[in-house]
């Protein structure tokens, strides 16, 4: 799921002046391949403006009247999407830089500084032309005719074509790494045959083009874009929606009042308010950019290393893809993947997982502002609390929101609901309120939001209709069955390790379809996991590769905003999102977590995985009541991750660990050791920097 471009956001946070804002739009172009679409393109922007509007307008009236089939459905969908993808995204991002004054007809043929080439425009028309073929050609493609005389050259054409373009579109603003394992999957399911691993009979191309593009509910048009075209494109439309009523300055606001005065206070309310709002946005490196350019220089003043500021904005921005009820658009098509499990349960069911991770989040902060002795902001810097409850209204549209889901309504209601509720708002209050002009170009924001969701679906498609058709998810799980010796543990391990390297690059959509196409069949078709655990299990990791070196774009991107090192800021990041490591752990060995079990197993479940993150988030930061020695962290991590084995004497083993390494802590601190440090300098300065910052800059929070 894709942030909203940030030239359609409204800022998180009040800032000073543009460099701060022309700073962040720099990065999230740089590292959000998103972002990179083209501003600038004269009289086309009325052409892409009325079919962005057109686009929004008609995917509401289809949430009303449900006028066609899914297939017919999602055949417009992708037209629309395809289309303004070639007239927004460039082929290459050079493209997007005038170099000196530009000749018209130059820009013209080769869309030089951004503007429109003839090329993109005749390849929108294309992408255009081949899904509304399946439109207009619907009812012979899906005809006796066909069944009997096969498909005719002119179908193979266009469903040749259509791939490519799908292919090309998805790369323009999706990134390059989802279309190389879209190639490999074609490579395997083509020349299958000649594979020396997992070989199958092999397909024609004639064969692949048709299964791909012309079936009904499989590759291009499967579940992945039928869920997109129904559900995802709403609630995109209803983040912009809800974006536009300011909702992200009331999210900083409310987490830097409820933890800023705190211990680590900024960084303990930059990971509050940035998980709220990738709740809303559902992109990790979109919304560090977004959060992180308030955030991060807050964390800098207050004492926190650069590398650190960013690696907190990007975990808690990685941790909105968690979060339900979003959790990144990939719900909803998680629900359509596990049989007898509707929407409204499955948010409950990942409630606590999400919570847990963000808990352990906070819990690294704490220890590392403990040890770095570093303050929270005077409270007198601080939003007041008259300040929020005039404002709490804008909570109102999540509320109708969550409301109306655990009722037991649609996904594609409560999404209307959202969007009306958001949309009334925005009429409050002057800085919000609509004109004609305001009004186009949100629904422009919301055609242009979904872009990157639609190509990723429709790729992700191909990957799992590939995998399904081959049978190559099987194979791939006897053989890594095989290659663990048939160990559970080393499994779970292989497993977390492909879904961390099948994620990256990849948006939370795509990334969960490929994951779970891949990986979660080999927990629950060779050993006893529940399949909601298994399909979170591969979610969790898949969207953990954006803060997981080498290629951890969240954490690069904050890096950019911070000045700091990326790879340091990935391995920090790494440390303070340890908590999501072990959680997909702890609820495949003990499922109470996800509510399978009584309400007796979920307590002591709870109890021994907090602990048990208090060991292990105490010991990488060096500090619990003092600053530890190697064998007070060694003893404080061992005994945290002994803590979450489901095995009573295990756990009790850890416990005693932790008692131990606390101990000593404590009878350090009696005899006055272990508070020295040298980061106690720099945090002091940190703090003293805060206490001398304008007034006009450090409470910007309110």
């Amino acid at each position: 799921m894709s942030d909203v471009p940030s030239a359609d956001r409204p800022s998180a946070a009040p800032q000073s002046g543009a460099g701060p804002r022309d700073e962040a739009a720099a990065v999230l172009r740089e590292k959000d391949t998103s972002s990179r679409y083209r501003t600038d393109i004269g009289w086309w922007g009325w052409i892409v403006g009325a079919i962005s509007v057109v686009f929004t307008l008609y995917h509401l009236y289809a949430a009303l009247e449900r006028p066609f089939n899914n297939w017919m459905h999602g055949s417009l969908h992708l037209a629309g999407a395809t289309s303004l993808i070639f007239l927004l995204y460039p082929a290459s991002r050079r493209l997007l830089r005038a170099s000196g004054p530009v000749p018209g007809w130059r820009r013209a043929l080769t869309g030089a500084g951004g503007s429109v080439p003839v090329y993109d425009a005749v390849l929108a028309a294309a992408g255009l032309f081949c899904n509304i073929y399946i439109f207009v050609e619907y009812t012979r493609l899906t005809g006796n005719s066909v069944q009997v005389l096969g498909y005719s050259d002119t179908d193979h054409l266009v469903a040749i074509l259509g791939i490519v373009l799908v292919l090309e579109a998805t790369r323009r603003c999706v990134g390059v790494p989802i279309v190389i394992i879209a190639l490999l999957a074609m490579t395997y399911a083509l020349f299958g045959d000649r594979s020396p691993l997992f070989s199958h009979s092999g397909m024609s191309l004639e064969g692949f083009a048709a299964d791909t593009f012309l079936s009904i509910g499989s590759g291009i048009f499967g579940t992945p874009l039928q869920v997109s075209s129904n559900f995802i494109f709403l609630f995109l439309f209803f983040a912009v929606v809800l974006l536009r009523t300011n909702i992200g300055q009331f999210f900083n606001d409310l987490a830097f009042r409820a933890a800023g005065k705190y211990t680590g206070g900024p960084a303990k309310a930059a990971i509050g308010a940035s998980g709220l709002q990738g709740m809303v946005s559902g992109s990790s490196v979109a919304n560090t950019v977004a959060s992180g350019s308030f955030t991060i220089p807050i964390m800098k003043k207050a004492g926190f290393k650069p590398h650190v500021a960013a690696a907190t904005e990007a975990t808690a921005s990685t941790g909105g893809q968690l979060m339900p009820p979003i959790m990144g658009a990939a719900a909803f098509i998680m629900a359509q993947n596990v049989p007898d499990l509707e929407y409204n349960e499955l948010i409950v069911i990942a409630v606590i997982p999400a919570l847990l991770y963000f808990l352990g989040a906070f819990l690294s902060i704490h220890f590392e502002a403990k040890r770095h002795r570093i303050k929270g902001l005077p409270v007198d810097e601080l939003p007041s609390w008259r300040s929020l409850l005039v404002r709490v209204d804008l909570l109102l549209p999540l509320v109708v929101i969550i409301s109306t889901l655990l009722s037991g309504l649609s996904p594609m209601r409560a999404a209307l609901l959202g969007i009306g509720t958001a949309f009334l708002l925005s009429f409050l209050r002057t800085s919000t309120r609509l004109g004609l002009r305001g009004l186009v170009e949100l629904l422009s924001a919301g055609a242009r939001t979904a872009l990157p969701v639609i190509a990723a679906c429709a790729t992700a498609g191909i990957v799992a209709g590939t995998v399904t058709s081959t049978g190559l998810g099987g194979q791939l799980g006897g053989g890594l069955v095989d290659l663990a010796g048939g160990s559970f543990l080393l499994v779970l391990v292989m497993v977390m390790i492909a879904c961390i390297v099948l994620g990256m690059g990849l948006p939370t959509t795509a990334n969960y379809v490929v994951t779970a196409t891949v990986a979660a069949p080999i927990l629950y078709n060779n050993f006893d996991v529940p399949l909601i655990a298994a399909h979170l299990f591969v979610f969790f990791f898949g969207i953990l590769a954006d803060i997981t070196p080498p290629v951890c774009l969240a954490a690069y991107a904050g890096a950019g905003i911070a000045h700091a090192n990326p790879m340091a800021a990935g391995v920090s990041a790494l440390r303070i999102a340890v908590a999501g490591f072990l959680i997909p752990y702890v609820f495949i060995l003990q499922p109470a977590l996800l509510l399978q079990g009584s309400w007796q197993e979920l307590l002591i479940a709870l109890a021994t995985v907090i602990v048990g993150m208090v060991g292990i988030a105490s010991g990488l930061a060096g500090h619990l009541a003092v600053r530890a020695s190697w064998l007070e962290r060694v003893l404080l991590v061992a005994g945290g991750l002994a803590l979450i084995s489901p095995q009573l004497g295990v756990s009790l083993g850890g416990l005693a660990a932790m008692g131990l390494g606390l101990l000593l802590q404590l009878g350090r601190r009696r005899r006055g050791g272990g508070d020295a440090d040298a980061g106690a300098s720099s945090g002091e300065a940190g703090a003293a920097a805060v206490a001398r910052t304008e007034p006009d800059a450090a409470s910007s929070p309110g």
